[in-house]
Parts: structure tokens; sequence; C-alpha cells
């Protein structure tokens, strides 16, 4: 235990001292000094220096070896598969994109094997040197079937054999995380979320979904499923049946990226040529997932919206709709489920900012008895992919920083 904590600390804070370490974990100069020899001992921790600029002499610094281990995290769309490999301290050393083709041979074994493969080789590592790989996807794989659910955007991912084939070809565990439970994962570690163990986090891209936690740890549902809030029925959309034929549901249709696109254009804002996925005024939107096309052009919709809502009658407008037409969906989670937080993100929320954030706030406190606190997502960069290594790394420090298991 003293261990783990001394390694944990090292992380939090990076190099410190015997005499700091001995302070935050209240162990005697001693005990400090046989800990930090054992662990220097097993590789897991190494001298990087000395302290300057304090009275009296100078203190060697000890830090956690990044080379103790290697996790790796896949991020998987329609279009690429983007592979990262970090240290056991959480510094990517590698990353590679491998631009999604149509299953031929191998499929999507050989596509990931690529990825992964490609991120190592950046990082000067072979695949055996990475301990552990979570992969992120859309949808959720069923745990009684092993098949890929609310996904069908993604070819080649649905084979009930797939995960049999994964695990044979790769030489490290791996595991499989929905897209958007990743994101609350980042955001829960290191992003607006931390410190609550209540919290949904609603995700607005290509499709729209949400993430469960509770008790600090994800609600995943019996079949993997939950969270998925695109297929919700929501007042103010048709009553959609055979949801899972259809890939959408009210949710989807009311605030998914392709339908904001209708939103601006009755508010009187110009969205662009060729926005819309080929959609033109006075077309229906089919149910289903956005296409890639429609999220740049709604993100761009939103930031200026945001820009010049105060002086600008239609970007109000617009947000206005918007935020009540989240404000719906987020109502019915939180009736349920009467958490203290909601985390909005996703390239369709997110660049709303303050002003779309704000009236969505003030709608939910028209529709719900339950007023929990709305903030917008702060991990911006690659939070699907940050998700996945933060997950694998977890599972990579509880292994690796189990000293019972070092030869004494």
């Amino acid at each position: 235990m003293n261990d783990r904590a001394a390694l944990d600390l090292l992380l939090a804070h990076g190099p410190l001292s015997r005499t700091r370490i001995g302070r935050l974990t209240g162990l005697s100069k001693p005990t400090a000094s046989q800990l930090l020899a054992r662990l220097e001992a097993a590789g897991l921790v190494e001298a990087t220096g000395m302290s300057e600029g304090r009275p009296g002499p100078n203190a060697q610094l000890y830090a956690v070896n990044p080379r103790a281990a290697y996790a790796a995290g896949l991020d998987v769309t329609a279009d690429r598969i983007h592979a990262a490999v970090a240290d056991v301290t959480g510094e990517i050393v590698g990353e590679f994109r491998l631009p999604a083709t149509p299953p031929g041979r191998g499929g999507v074994v050989r596509q990931v094997a690529g990825a992964l493969a490609g991120a190592a080789e950046k990082a000067g590592l072979t695949l055996g040197a990475v301990h552990r790989l979570v992969i992120g996807t859309p949808g959720a794989f069923d745990p009684a079937t092993g098949r890929l659910r609310y996904a069908a955007h993604l070819p080649g991912w649905h084979s009930p054999t797939l995960l049999d084939e994964l695990a044979n070809a790769l030489p490290m565990p791996v595991a499989y995380e929905n897209d958007v439970n990743l994101v609350a994962l980042a955001e829960q570690r290191t992003g607006a979320a931390r410190g609550h163990e209540d919290f949904v986090l609603l995700w607005n891209e290509t499709g729209l979904g949400a993430a469960l936690v509770l008790g600090g740890r994800l609600h995943r549902g019996t079949t993997g499923g939950a969270g998925e809030v695109g297929l919700m029925p929501v007042p103010g959309t048709p009553l959609v049946r055979r949801v899972a034929e259809a890939g959408a549901g009210g949710f989807q249709e009311l605030a998914g990226a392709r339908s904001l696109l209708r939103l601006a254009r009755d508010c009187g804002i110009e969205t662009g040529p060729g926005s819309g996925s080929g959609i033109e005024d006075g077309q229906g939107l089919g149910a289903g997932s956005d296409g890639p096309d429609d999220v740049p052009t709604v993100a761009r919709l939103l930031a200026e919206a945001a820009a010049r809502h105060t002086e600008h009658e239609p970007s109000a407008r617009f947000l206005d709709g918007y935020a009540e037409r989240l404000a719906i969906g987020i109502a019915a989670l939180v009736a349920v489920l009467d958490p203290g937080l909601v985390v909005l993100a996703g390239a369709a929320v997110r660049p709303g900012g303050e002003p779309l954030r704000a009236r969505v706030q003030e709608q939910l406190a028209e529709l719900s008895d339950a007023q929990p606190r709305l903030v917008l997502g702060t991990v911006e960069r690659r939070p699907v992919l940050c998700g996945a290594l933060v997950s694998a790394l977890a599972a990579t420090r509880d292994e690796v920083f189990d000293t019972s298991r070092h030869p004494r």
C-alpha cells in the first residue's frame, strides 16, 4: 500500500525528494528510503536530478520511470482509426492515423493491428512492449453476443467472432468501450467532471449520445446500450417505430447536427453551400446519425452565433431554439437519474460556449424539478482517444504498480 501511495504521489506531483515523499505519506525517513530503494530496484522509479533553490543541501529527486510500462488507445470512426501509445506517466509517445478502408482481406483486424503498429513504431516500440489496449467505438459490444450494436455505419465491425479474432491477433489484453463513455472518463479524470461521483455527459457530434456515471462508475446497462439517447423518444418529433432499424429516435431528430442546419435556416442564417449532406430547404431529414460533413458546419454556426447573439437577432433565436431542444432531452435524463452535474460536450455543442450553456440551464429550469449544474466539457483535444488512454493506463498501473508481483 505504501509503494502504491508513493507511486501515485509521484504521478500527481512529479519529481519528489525522499523527505517530501515521507511527509506526504506519513512515513519515517528510513522507511521512505527503503521504499524508494525497493521501487528503484523494481524499475518503477528513477533518480532524476537534484532539488535547487531551497535552503540547505540539495536533495535527490525521484520520479516514476516512464519506461516501466506502456498502454495504448484507439479511437475508431467510420473514416479513420486514430491510435496512440502512452508511457506509464500518461505522456503520449507515439500516434498514428490510418484511413478506414472497406473491409478486405484481414478486414478490421488488419486495420486495428496496422494502426497500433504505426503508433508503436512512432514511439520506438514493438507491439510486445504495449501492456494493454482500449478500443473506443461508437455503439457498444453486447456482452452476451459479442456483436457491436448501435453502430451500423462501421462496416466490418459486426462479426460475432471479431473480438476473438482481435484477441488472437494482438499480443496484449484488449478492452472495448463506447466512445462517449470514454469521453466521460476523460472529463472525470482531467476535465469538467473531476471530483464528481455522479454526472451525465451529453455528447453531440455525428450522433447524440450520453454517458452515465453513478457512484464513480460507468453505467453500461445489460446490453451496453445505456446512454444511447439518440434513440430516446422526446416531444416535438414523430414517434419512431423499430428504432434499431431506423438507427435513431426522437432526440437525434430533434437536436442532432443535421437538424440544427434546418433550424439555422429557419432562423434566417445562411448555412453555406453544400451544408446539410445534400439536404436542401424543404426536404425531410431522415433518421440516423448525422453525416461527418454536417458537424464542422454546425460548429462554425454555433461559434458565430455565440459571438453575435447580443446584437444579431437570428443568432439569438438559433441559440434559443437549440437550447430548448437540448433541454427537452436533458430533462428526461435528469428526471430519472437526478445527477448533480451535466457536462455538455462534442463539436456540435461546445462551440456555442457560455451563451448556449446558460440558455440550456434556463430552459431546463422550466422543464424539470431536478436542477443539476450544467457545464461545458473541457477536454477539447482528442477526447475519445484521451479517455481510451485513461482507461488503459488505469488497468496497466494496477498491474505494474503491484510490487507484490516483483521479485525481491
